[in-house]
């Protein structure tokens, strides 16, 4: 082999040996990796909010209202709470069970829409940390509240009509027992009567039950035979309302708008509305903000209220009743303001004094001109 041939192998070898130590290493296919293992946050369960019910939740009256505001707290909270509620529970230890029975399905609010009193206490008192909302109750606790409406109101206001639009100067009054809630109803229609007609006479029928249409029937008969030509009631049906429009007498009732049961006699209702109150409670629960020893009554315009006129209330009536109902409502008029006398002429409220609220919720003796109260 010549030199210049040799020297040019040399080269091309010495050439592909620096090219090939140019050429960059392969990079290392990397292996495949497993993303990091994730925890799942537990799903809450929502909160069982229980209602227990003195009627029917179809009774279109008292519970009818309640169970508005039990649908209205589903639909505040949806997936947050589920309700349970117990229909005509009976004032018997029948009605500590169906509570126990709540407890025990996980309830951690029970509204109550009655007074039962001991049946209720003993079971809160057993569960601290169960929260107790009882109507027309009378016992707070750190776990209990009671809540009721200022019912007298409107109730005086109807009463006011009554005594406008009477013929006869008889009024009849339907109510179930000789209960608290009962005499400040009577006694309200009454004084509102008597603030526009002095003349007036109330007369009150008790049928010793909430919901008996049979006998609110024969009640609402038996007060037009002997004269009275405006009858309220206290029920939680429109019995008595049917009789007073076949009769041709005006009636007035509680809980809702009631005029279908009597289209031309009709004057007004006791309007009610727990809605706001109940999803206000539930809320405070849910923040861990609700707070038991409280007594509640809604006032007028904000969970009670006159329901509208009939259709054939006069105008000079309803713009009389109204201008006290503005009254009322701007500025704080309280119209129970003695002298006050009961059925046998004792002055029970003295010249200038007036009843405060918690004594107009736990009156319970008739005022002069009221018949059939004990």
């Amino acid at each position: 082999m010549s030199a210049t041939r040799f020297y040019k192998l040399g080269a091309l070898i010495l050439l592909v040996a620096l090219l090939a130590s140019c050429t960059p290493a392969a990079t290392p296919t990397p292996e495949a990796t497993q993303p990091p293992a994730t925890t799942e946050a537990p799903v809450e369960e929502p909160i069982l909010i229980a209602f227990a019910y003195v009627g029917p939740v179809s009774d279109m009256g008292w519970t009818w209202t309640h169970d508005n505001a039990r649908k209205a707290v589903e639909a505040a909270f949806p997936g947050k709470v589920k309700t349970a509620y117990i229909e005509n529970m009976p004032y018997s230890d029948e009605a500590s069970r169906a509570l126990e029975q709540f407890i025990a399905d996980g309830a951690r609010m029970i509204f109550i829409n009655s007074e039962y009193a001991d049946f209720v206490t003993k079971v809160a008192e057993k569960h601290p940390d169960v929260y107790f909302l009882e109507c027309d109750g009378h016992r707070i606790a750190n776990n209990e509240i009671w809540y009721y409406v200022a019912h007298w109101n409107p109730t005086y206001l109807i009463g006011m009509a009554a005594g406008l639009m009477t013929k006869t100067n008889k009024l009849g009054y339907i109510g179930s027992y000789p209960v608290q809630s009962v005499y400040s109803s009577v006694n309200s229609f009454h004084l509102g009567a008597r603030s526009v007609n002095p003349d007036v006479e109330t007369k009150v029928v008790l049928i010793n039950s909430w919901f008996d249409p049979a006998k609110a029937n024969q009640a609402a008969n038996a007060l037009i035979d002997d004269g009275a030509d405006f009858i309220m009631d206290i029920m939680d049906e429109t019995a008595a309302l049917q009789v007073e429009e076949k009769r041709g007498v005006w009636g007035a009732t509680w809980n809702t708008d009631q005029r279908a049961a009597a289209p031309t006699k009709y004057v007004s209702s006791v309007y009610l509305d727990w809605n706001n109150f109940y999803v206000s409670e539930v809320e405070a629960l849910l923040n861990g903000a609700w707070v038991g020893n409280r007594e509640v009554i809604l006032a007028l315009g904000a969970g009670v209220d006159r329901d509208q006129w009939g259709p054939n209330v006069p105008l000079e009536v309803q713009q009389q009743v109204d201008a006290i109902r503005e009254k009322m409502l701007n500025e704080g008029f309280n119209p129970f303001v003695g002298p006050i006398t009961d059925t046998a002429g004792a002055v029970r409220v003295a010249e200038g004094q007036a009843l405060t609220e918690m004594e107009l919720y736990l009156w319970d003796w008739a005022v002069e001109g009221v018949s059939g109260m004990p």
